[in-house]
């Protein structure tokens, strides 16, 4: 009778080289240098813009509806107003546009088309924002402009900014759509062709739900991207302070009013701008945090 074998010893450790530690080290020495980016951006616009909101008033910061720093005047309700329109605008613009051109390059495009199309998105994402605005002032506003004189407004206006910035936004959300969509297994379209349903139901009712929560990171990366632009939008939105009556009619965001006013901004009008970066910056974290909660709804 042999004897019974003892169990074989758990492998020692790999000793780790240096050069992975190393390597542990740089990672996590930018992974804090990212964090204390954020925090020290976040100290700057705090300490610098609530006591502006503060001497002002917060309610009369936040809905006063005049922007006269030369009279002490400091109401932003005209600017907040004007970002979230021509956001909105945008999103009504892009995402349709970009989430029907996403489903066609990731299952409908034929690999010769996809090969010119695929680069022709990629390259909208480099195009300078100012070369955006002149597209914008050259080619959209002698279009609208005629449109726009028979309701008493004019070319330069938050309609030609919400078409622009539609523009804009298409290749942040083709491209993350495009990637979520190839992302979902290809068990999903299969079993959905073998209960009977066509290609085009397949992709709709299977694979493009599957990859919502892709597509909704894209959705929001876009309206990032918008309510954040500023150069093109003060090229064609024609940057009046006040509240649009219409979509004919000229409107100023929170970042052109920081853009056009900082460079000769002190004292408490300065102040004044930061704060209002302030509001931008708690948009988008409501935003962020909005899109997170979604998510985790969605995921469980």
């Amino acid at each position: 009778m042999t004897k019974q074998q003892s169990p074989a010893k758990p492998a020692e450790r790999r000793k780790s080289h240096p050069l992975e530690w190393i390597m542990k080290a740089v990672f996590f020495l930018a992974a804090c240098f990212s964090i204390l980016a954020v925090v020290v951006i976040c100290l700057f616009l705090f300490a610098n813009g609530i006591p502006a909101m503060k001497e002002i008033g917060l309610f009369k910061f936040l809905t006063g509806t005049t922007w006269r720093p030369g009279n002490d005047i400091y109401g932003i309700l005209p600017m907040i107003l004007g970002s979230i329109y021509v956001t909105a605008g945008a999103l009504i613009v892009g995402v349709p546009i970009g989430l029907l051109t996403a489903v066609f390059l990731a299952r409908f495009c034929p690999k010769g088309l996809y090969r010119i199309m695929k680069p022709a998105v990629s390259l909208m994402a480099g195009i300078p924002s100012v070369v955006y605005g002149f597209f914008g002032m050259c080619v959209l506003v002698p279009i609208i402009r005629p449109i726009a004189e028979k309701f008493d407004g004019s070319g330069n206006s938050m309609l030609t900014a919400s078409i622009l910035l539609g523009l804009m936004i298409l290749p942040t959300i083709v491209e993350v759509s495009e990637s979520s969509i190839r992302a979902v297994p290809e068990s999903y379209y299969e079993a959905s062709l073998a209960l009977g349903a066509t290609h085009e139901r397949s992709v709709y009712r299977a694979v493009f739900p599957a990859a919502k929560s892709g597509i909704m990171a894209g959705i929001v990366l876009g309206i990032g991207r918008a309510i954040g632009e500023t150069m093109a939008v003060i090229m064609i939105a024609g940057n009046q302070p006040r509240v649009p009556g219409s979509i004919f009619e000229g409107v100023r965001t929170m970042t052109a009013n920081i853009v056009i006013e900082m460079g000769y901004a002190s004292g408490l009008h300065r102040q004044a701008l930061i704060a209002t970066g302030v509001v931008l910056f708690i948009f988008i974290l409501i935003l962020n945090v909005c899109f997170s909660l979604l998510k985790n709804k969605s995921d469980n």
